[in-house]
């Protein structure tokens, strides 16, 4: 029975969004969070990349020590063999990729000038498929860039190509957010049953139908009888109008009307981590969740109409579809309003073990306070801003793969 898969890209497309970023810490404790959600897979950076080479490789490692387990790490870059060569180079234990190029005559002439045919696109591809399996890959997905305006007809040629080299995924891109949900169904279910290959959904936000086009998407793939993988990102965080949001993905998989009793939800998902990890991505992209966020904002479960509150007084699914506590909302924030302690680069020994008293953290002498509170003061320098309690319990847990993260040598 094809089931349906979560393959998150916030740090990936969401970083590669105008204007915000991710210090290389936050992308780690991401991962984490994503990892106790019970994601399947993130796209975690770019290993082509020079400065990412510390992030990555210490993140495998991370995976090989149990810490980001089960979750798959998996790379992006261009289907291009010397860009697959250069990530073997400096990531040589990674073991997922995704590899991109442009399908659609559109970008064939805008993009590539007209220096290339689909017949050189699917050259470029295979080439680069066969060499990162040749290098040690074990999973790669093709990446059919701006794949809504591609015709049917290539898409199918492209993916059976990529499908004959070994590929085990075909990413279908609506990389201008292009397509309609009906549209999207009709087209993955066709690709579904030509390719024979599962299908990825990759939909961004411009017309705000992305998690609309990545649902509906995903059940053509299931109707075409293949597996789904949905792309999403933390709070929509993504180039231009976004991509579609992870827990809006999930929430409509698991309530919406004509899905809920499909059991497409993902039984591994833990929703009462969504809260939380919301949050996290809220403070580090500096991105206020804005008052309507689904499922998160601050309005999400609030109610002032006499009539609205009455009927949730009374009984919360007069008008509420999901219960707060699912998501892990409910408890009590905690808020100091007298004395405040922080850690920074510039913290004293006293200061910091009372930060991490509170976390009920010991050390076993003066010699490894210090060397923790060092590599704390990298990590506020390193990120510039106060560290939160994950950051915090991840420089105290593992210091030596924190330093490793921390380290960009140009």
């Amino acid at each position: 029975m094809p089931k349906i898969y979560i393959l998150d890209v916030t740090n990936r497309d969401g970083v590669q969004t105008a204007r915000i970023g991710l210090a290389k810490l936050e992308k780690t404790i991401i991962n984490m969070y994503l990892n106790e959600m019970g994601v399947y897979q993130s796209e975690f950076g770019f290993p082509f990349t020079r400065h990412e080479t510390n992030y990555l490789n210490t993140n495998l490692e991370l995976a090989e020590m149990g810490v980001l387990a089960p979750i798959k790490l998996e790379g992006w870059a261009r289907a291009i063999k010397r860009d697959v060569q250069l990530a073997f180079k400096m990531v040589p234990k990674i073991k997922h990729l995704n590899l991109s190029m442009s399908t659609s005559r559109v970008m064939l002439t805008g993009k590539f000038m007209g220096k290339m045919d689909e017949g050189d696109i699917i050259k470029n591809m295979t080439e680069a498929v066969d060499t990162a399996y040749k290098l040690g890959a074990e999973t790669i997905g093709v990446n059919a860039e701006d794949a809504s305006r591609t015709e049917i007809e290539f898409l199918i040629k492209f993916g059976n190509a990529a499908k004959e080299h070994g590929a085990k995924r075909l990413r279908y891109c609506d990389t201008l957010g292009a397509d309609d949900p009906q549209t999207i169904y009709e087209r993955i279910k066709t690709l579904a049953q030509e390719v024979k290959l599962p299908i990825e959904l990759h939909c961004h936000n411009d017309l705000g139908m992305a998690v609309a086009c990545s649902v509906l998407g995903a059940k053509g793939a299931l109707d075409g009888g293949q597996d789904a993988y949905i792309n999403t990102t933390v709070n929509a965080v993504g180039e231009r109008a976004g991509n579609a949001d992870l827990l809006s993905v999930l929430l409509a998989l698991k309530y919406s009307s004509g899905l809920r009793d499909k059991e497409l939800f993902p039984p591994e998902i833990k929703l009462n981590k969504a809260w939380q990890i919301a949050n996290y991505a809220s403070y580090a992209f500096q991105i206020p969740i804005p008052v309507n966020q689904v499922g998160v904002g601050p309005n999400a479960f609030a109610h002032e109409s006499g009539i609205h509150a009455d009927g949730a007084l009374k009984d919360r699914r007069n008008y509420e579809l999901y219960d707060y506590e699912e998501l892990g909302r409910g408890e009590p924030e905690l808020v100091e309003t007298g004395r405040l302690i922080t850690v920074g680069e510039y913290s004293g020994i006293k200061g910091f073990r009372n930060v991490y008293g509170k976390l009920e953290v010991e050390f076993k002498d003066d010699k490894e306070a210090e060397r923790i509170l060092e590599i704390v003061r990298y990590a506020n320098v390193h990120t510039q801003k106060p560290l939160t309690k994950a950051e915090l319990l991840f420089c105290a847990r593992y210091p030596e793969q924190a330093a490793k993260i921390m380290t960009v040598t140009p």
